[in-house]
Order: structure tokens, then C-alpha cells, then sequence
């Protein structure tokens, strides 16, 4: 996504990347005839094998960029559930009160078939090349970035984007360089998941299923998930936390869906054909980087996507934030900005979407009894509206119809305390 942004603004844009990404390149209709066999996970993506969300606010963006995405992206193979067609278990229960609108609005494939969609299209911009390689550090030029090291081999370049996810280095090579490191912030979720795909029968119709169990006397935490993606195929998400470990054995996972979810999980699990084995992956915290709060920082570099913050996977914030942080750099660089000095405009930008995000999915995870912080302050009001907020969005569709939007990132969390909504919410969640 940065590098279509720059594509924009540069003569030449450089992506470097450890996986040779035009080896990797497939048409559309390579896709279309072969939608198994014309992609797979990565190497340098491990975690592509999981089930990835694109929230609406990520779909709009890919909309933005490249227009005519959506359908193109149906015609590919993707899947577009039809309206009314999700299901929400909360601790067990079938909710009715699904989000509408915008918030309700999905395309579902899988994280690689999705790459391969934006990959075709950012490889087929005139002044975008790849080279594989490892980017190792920084050169400067003063107090200004003039290029990267790729495997030990200087490579030139006016404007840097890190774009090299939860594992950069860059607040090392910043030390190294003589720069301060941002302050990062973590919170310990320890989220143990596997995902396993299934064939699914071209008739069958398409749906998702979404339960959430939250934790309390004799009860475990855990969130599942399927969808149907391209190729007819069913992909099953089972999650723990904390010694809650879902394993690779088959039949441990499917005894999890039956025994852990809703009826749904356990019909595919027991009755679908597998199309693969499970794969687990585990993430240790949530993390933040603030960039926005240096005040010395070389020019002409910024950071993006899981660089600067990556959260809880099971919210599905990750790949939209990355979109929105590619928002904040067209912004930035239509603003005609003097790249002699410090981004400070652009990390102040990207800082409102990583706290949108950072505030929704931490704010879940301190509930659970094993996160211990760092707590914000007034954590405790917080936590007394937010759940009020909740209670209230079963019972009143307004209410639930806000929050949907919060939660899709389609709105900043700071709308749900508006005075008229914020009255509106706790007053009918007090009598829930």
C-alpha cells in the first residue's frame, strides 16, 4: 500500500522484500481459473495461513486506490456474503441485533489471495520495481536518510518507508545511529490459535460465523470464527488464551469446535472434507511504537503498517490500519511537505488511527485474567461505560449501529462519548 501511495510522488519506488514478490506476481485470471493452486503463504508472512479480516474501513481504502478493487476482486474469486447472512455468538447466545450498513458490508478471501489481488495491481504501476533482499540499515546523510543497506549493498533513495512489520529493526538503527529509540509499549495477550480449511460444496450457501466467549466465574475466554473463501472453502479459526493452547493434532481441533463453539464449528469440523492441516501461531502481546512522540528523528523516513503498532489478530485491525496508515501518507506528501525535516505531521496522523485501534482492542484484552496492563488512565470509568455501551447495543439499534462503526473502523472511539450518545447508551444499558 505505501508503495502505491508513492507511486504517486516518486519517479522510482523500490520495494525491497526477502520474498521474491514478482516471482510470486498472478493475474486476475490466473487467479480466477487456479485460486488454490495460483497462491499460498509466504515465507516472509507467517502468519498468512490464519483467517485475516478486512474491516469496511480497509475496504474503502483498497476501493480509493484502486478503483473497481471490489469486483474485480468477486470476479477473482472472492466472496461477498449476502446481507443478514452473519451469525454472532456471544457467550454462547445467537445475538439478531447484527450490524447494518456500512459496518454489515464483507469481502472474505483468504490473506494470500488477497496479497496476490493488491501485489498484480502495485507490479503493474510503470515506475515500481522489486528487488529481493534484506534491508539491514539506515544511510545518512546528516541528519537526513539517503538510502538503505540491502544485504550489505548500499541502495540510494530519497524517501524511506519502513513497512517491515512487528519484527523492525528500525528503532535499533535508529540507536545505532545516534537517534532516540520511540517508546514502546506492549501488553501481554499470550493468544494461541489454529486454523484449518475445508472444502465446502459449490451449493452450499455462504455465511460467517463469529462467537465470542468472554471470561468470568467458570468460564474461558476464547473466540472462533469461520468463513467461506475462494476456491469453496470454509476457513476455521479456534482460539485460547494462556495455557489454552489449541494444537496441531486433527482431532484435538475438531474436538474443540465441538466442544468449545457453537453447533456450527463442530458441523464443519465433523462433516466438511479437510483441505489442509491445522496450523497454529501464536502472538505474545499486543505493541506500540510512539513515533509521534520524538522530536528528533532523521528526515525524509517514516514508518508504517505492524512497524509501528500490530494488536490483538482476532479484531482483524491489522491489515485495515495498514491501509489508513497508507491514507496518512498521501496526506502528508500532497501537503508538499519540505522533506529536510522530521515527519512529525505524518506520525501525528497515523498516532489518531493506532490510538482508534490501540484503545478497542485493549480495552477487551484487560478484561481478560491473565493481561495485568498497563492500564490507562481511568481505566475503571472506562470500563463501567464501555461495558453499559455494550449492554445497550443489544437492546437499541442506534446504539448497536454506533458501535458497529467503532468497531469496524469505520469510527474514532471518541464518537461514543457525545454527550446525546453517551446519555443514550448508559441510560438503556442501566436497565439491561
Amino acid at each position: 500500500m505505501a508503495a502505491r501511495v508513492l507511486s504517486d510522488h516518486a519517479d522510482e519506488v523500490l520495494i525491497v522484500e526477502r520474498d521474491d514478490l514478482a516471482a510470486l506476481d498472478v493475474s486476475d485470471e490466473q487467479l480466477a481459473a487456479d485460486p488454490i493452486g495460483a497462491t499460498g503463504p509466504r515465507p516472509g508472512v507467517p502468519q498468512g495461513s490464519q483467517v485475516h479480516a478486512l474491516l469496511p474501513s480497509g475496504q474503502a481504502q483498497l476501493e480509493r486506490w484502486f478503483p473497481g478493487f471490489g469486483q474485480e476482486a468477486l470476479d477473482a474469486g472472492a466472496v461477498d456474503p449476502p446481507l443478514g447472512t452473519n451469525r454472532f455468538y456471544m457467550d454462547g447466545e445467537l445475538r439478531d441485533d447484527a450490524p447494518t450498513g456500512p459496518a454489515a458490508q464483507a469481502l472474505i478471501s483468504s490473506r494470500p489471495f488477497l496479497e496476490a489481488l493488491i501485489r498484480h495491481r502495485v507490479l503493474g504501476l510503470g515506475n515500481v520495481r522489486t528487488v529481493k533482499g534484506r534491508a539491514e540499515g539506515l544511510l545518512l546523510t546528516g541528519d537526513a536518510v539517503s538510502g538503505v543497506s540491502v544485504d550489505g549493498a548500499p541502495v540510494d533513495a530519497d524517501f524511506v518507508v519502513d513497512a517491515t512489520g512487528r519484527s523492525s529493526r528500525l528503532s535499533d538503527w535508529l540507536e545505532a545511529d545516534g537517534f532516540p529509540k520511540p517508546r514502546l509499549q506492549r501488553m501481554g495477550i499470550k493468544l494461541n490459535y489454529a486454523t484449518r480449511l475445508f472444502r465446502r460444496p459449490a451449493e452450499t450457501p455462504v455465511w460467517t460465523c463469529i462467537s465470542i466467549a468472554n471470561p468470568g466465574p467458570g468460564k474461558v475466554a476464547r473466540i472462533g470464527g469461520f468463513t467461506p473463501i475462494e476456491g469453496d472453502r470454509w476457513t476455521v479459526l479456534v482460539s485460547g488464551y494462556a495455557d489454552d493452547r489449541p494444537g496441531r493434532d486433527a482431532d484435538e481441533y475438531r474436538e474443540r469446535c465441538v466442544r468449545d463453539f457453537p453447533a456450527e464449528f463442530g458441523d464443519v469440523a465433523t462433516t466438511a472434507d479437510p483441505a489442509g492441516e491445522v496450523v497454529t501461531y501464536h502472538q505474545a502481546d499486543s505493541r506500540r511504537r510512539d513515533f509521534h512522540r520524538l522530536r528528533r528523528f532523521p528526515a525524509r523516513l517514516v514508518a508504517a503498517g505492524d512497524a509501528v503498532a500490530s494488536f490483538n489478530p482476532v479484531y482483524g485491525q491489522g491489515m485495515t490500519s495498514a491501509t489508513l496508515h497508507a491514507s496518512c501518507l498521501s496526506e502528508y506528501l500532497r501537503g508538499g511537505p519540505d522533506l529536510s525535516r522530521p515527519a512529525l505531521s505524518y506520525f501525528a496522523d497515523v498516532k489518531v488511527v493506532v490510538d482508534a485501534a490501540w484503545q478497542v482492542s485493549t480495552m477487551a484484552d484487560l478484561a481478560l485474567p491473565h493481561v495485568d496492563g498497563p492500564y490507562p488512565r481511568g481505566y475503571r470509568g472506562i470500563q463501567w461505560a464501555s461495558g453499559l455501551i455494550f449492554k445497550a447495543s443489544m437492546r437499541d439499534q442506534r446504539v448497536n449501529h454506533r458501535l458497529g462503526q467503532v468497531t469496524t473502523m469505520l469510527a474514532h472511539p471518541s464518537s461514543l462519548t457525545s454527550p446525546g450518545f453517551l446519555l443514550r447508551a448508559l441510560a438503556i444499558g442501566a436497565r439491561a
